[in-house]
Formats: C-alpha cells, sequence, structure tokens
C-alpha cells in the first residue's frame, strides 16, 4: 500500500494535531513570556526603580531584574499572602511598603502573580 493503512493513517493525523496544539501552546507561552519580559525592562527604565520580582502563588520566579532575585520570591509571595488575610474584602488587594533608609520595596498581588519593586529614597 502506498500510504500505509488507514490506522497508520489515522495515527499520522492525530499526531499531528496533537503537534500543532503544542506548538500553539508553546507560541502562546513564548508570547506571555516576552510580555513579561517586556513589562519587566520597561519597569527598570524608571530611575527610581532599582529592582523588580515576578512570581506565582507558590513563590516560583516568573522573572526578575536587578536588586530583586530567585531568593527573594518565597518572601515575597508569603508576604502578599499575608497581607491579603488581613482584609476581610476578598477582592481587596493590599499593597506591602516595606521602608528603609535606602529605598522601598512594595509588593502586591495581581491574580495569580505577586509583583515586587524596588525603589530607591529619593
Amino acid at each position: 500500500m502506498l500510504f500505509g493503512s488507514v490506522e497508520e493513517v489515522d495515527n499520522n493525523k492525530k499526531r499531528s494535531s496533537c503537534s500543532k496544539l503544542d506548538f500553539l501552546s508553546y507560541l502562546r507561552s513564548l508570547t506571555m513570556e516576552s510580555t513579561l519580559e517586556q513589562h519587566l525592562d520597561d519597569t527598570m527604565k524608571n530611575p527610581a526603580v532599582v529592582g523588580v520580582l515576578c512570581t506565582d502563588q507558590q513563590g516560583h520566579n516568573l522573572g526578575c531584574r536587578g536588586s530583586l532575585s530567585d531568593e527573594h520570591g518565597g518572601v515575597v509571595s508569603v508576604l502578599a499572602k499575608q497581607a491579603a488575610a488581613l482584609t476581610r474584602d476578598p477582592t481587596d488587594s493590599p499593597t506591602v511598603c516595606l521602608e528603609s533608609e535606602s529605598g522601598n520595596i512594595l509588593v502586591r498581588s495581581h491574580g495569580t502573580i505577586t509583583v515586587a519593586v524596588h525603589k530607591i529614597a529619593s
């Protein structure tokens, strides 16, 4: 048979459609990742900002720049969760501000993502 059995052709179609779906998912994730990377870069363009970090709900690093790094992800995530626990309104998303003489670190959750921004004192 020139093209193989009907079953082989059907299996190839299934594999082909799965490959297309996997590829489309991969492209979407690349787009989201590049969008996040662009937001991180844009945030760092502000002269007062010396660090930025994005984490998921478990504190895993989604992206960071400057003074904030992977090692800060867990602490940032927990701070945001603990601040949210202090409010009775589940739709409220409080901002945590850690102040020091050299600057501030602002922490806030946006849906499933937590963002921390380190700003130097002016």
